[in-house]
């Protein structure tokens, strides 16, 4: 007997109030004038302080949307047999990230090859996590790996199954600039979003991704540019984002010096909202719960970005870019949200400071669709300032 969706967004109105520092995740404008959030069924109603059914004191906490990770490899539960651990994604929604990409569900033992299996799994991938959310997590899962003898027809009975994206072209058979370009062009005509390794093999099995093969088949998103773990030579980093036309993604799991040479050329070119943020976990380098947060305070204190515009690049450059409506803290967008704060012990009088430095914030709750899925982060250093709820 199928297992129906029991998870929904929390019922009433609640109110955030004495938010130290409110992030919104919109690079327009990283950070709101307010002290308050109000929220209702789930959803943002606004900066603004009404009575409500649920109050939440932030005590001089920041409040900022649930990260985004934009690249990572599920199977299915809370199991990654990459690693074989359990738990890895009620661990990473510790780490502040409430909504997770699937790059392809490849670590599968026995994965299917064939044009139908491919299909199968997407579908079953795509439908369990719908259906199963580790601590609220919205996992988006069914991302297929395509193979060089799969036509147009295809494309058209994934775009029929409701899949929105393909795995990471490059794990497959297709990889080289011709046929990747010609998937590319099926799945732009039929409205299937596109991703592309970059860089050396991740796993076996995996290809060689080069620069060239990337600006002949212009994907919708450069996966991890910084490699995944292996990065192409820095001069072609920069070119690719000189001339690819799709999202510029870095990764946890990849090359932290060309990391921050995508930020130096998406700085110069005036394309930061294309720059995206993911961890490419589960990976050799293990499962990684705080990825996310250590590549938005790389970014912070070896890149020299504005702490409030890099967590942009970990929520709301992610949801513009890959279609989501969460990862903006506004009117209308789901209830996604993380308390934070320095990390007791650190130099700065705020998170935004802290970052600055190169200390990863401290999490004081985890908030999904309205409802509070965790206190005290399990991952990370102990916030300075937590939220504590009550009655109106």
């Amino acid at each position: 007997m199928a297992v129906e969706n029991v998870e929904k967004p929390a019922e009433g109105r609640i109110l955030i109030k004495n938010i130290g520092l409110l992030l919104t995740g919109d690079l327009a404008a990283p950070l709101a004038e307010s002290e308050c959030l109000l929220i209702e069924n789930g959803v943002i109603v606004g900066f603004k302080s009404e009575p409500a059914a649920m109050v939440i004191d932030a005590h001089g906490a920041a409040v900022a949307p649930g990260l985004i990770d934009s690249h990572c490899h599920p199977v299915f539960g809370d199991w990654t047999p990459r690693q074989n651990q359990l738990g890895w994604i009620e661990m990473t929604v510790n780490g502040g990230v409430t909504s997770f990409i699937s790059a392809g569900e490849v670590h599968l033992p026995g994965r299917p090859k064939d044009a139908e299996g491919v299909k199968a799994l997407a579908v079953v991938a795509r439908r369990c996590y719908q259906n199963f959310r580790p601590l609220g997590a919205k996992v988006i899962a069914g991302a297929p790996v395509v193979e060089k003898d799969f036509d147009h027809s295809f494309f058209e009975s994934l775009k029929a199954l409701g899949i929105r994206h393909i795995g990471e072209i490059g794990l497959g058979s297709v990889y080289r600039g011709p046929d990747a370009a010609r998937v590319t062009g099926w799945c732009r005509a039929l409205g299937i979003e596109t991703i592309m390794h970059c860089g050396g093999p991740s796993i076996a099995g995996s290809h060689h991704v080069t620069a060239e093969d990337i600006l002949e088949a212009q994907p919708d998103v450069v996966s991890h540019i910084n490699g995944g773990p292996t990065a192409n030579p820095l001069a072609d980093i920069r070119l690719l984002c000189r001339e690819a036309k799709g999202a510029l993604e870095i990764v946890h799991n990849g090359n932290e010096k060309a990391a921050l040479v995508a930020l130096e050329a998406a700085l110069e070119l005036g394309r930061l909202a294309d720059l995206l943020i993911g961890t490419d976990a589960p990976a050799g380098s293990g499962v990684q719960p705080n990825g996310m947060l250590r590549m938005v305070t790389l970014l912070a204190s070896l890149g020299g970005l504005d702490p409030a515009k890099a967590w942009c690049c970990a929520s709301g450059n992610v949801a513009k870019r890959r279609g989501l409506a969460q990862g903006i803290l506004a009117p209308g967008r789901p209830a996604d949200l993380i308390f934070i704060d320095r990390p007791e012990g650190s130099e700065g009088k705020d998170v935004l400071e802290a970052m600055t430095v190169g200390n990863i914030p401290g999490i004081g709750g985890v908030m999904i669709d309205g409802t509070m899925r965790c206190g005290r982060s399990r991952a990370t250093p102990p916030a300075a300032r937590v939220p504590r709820q009550g009655g109106a």
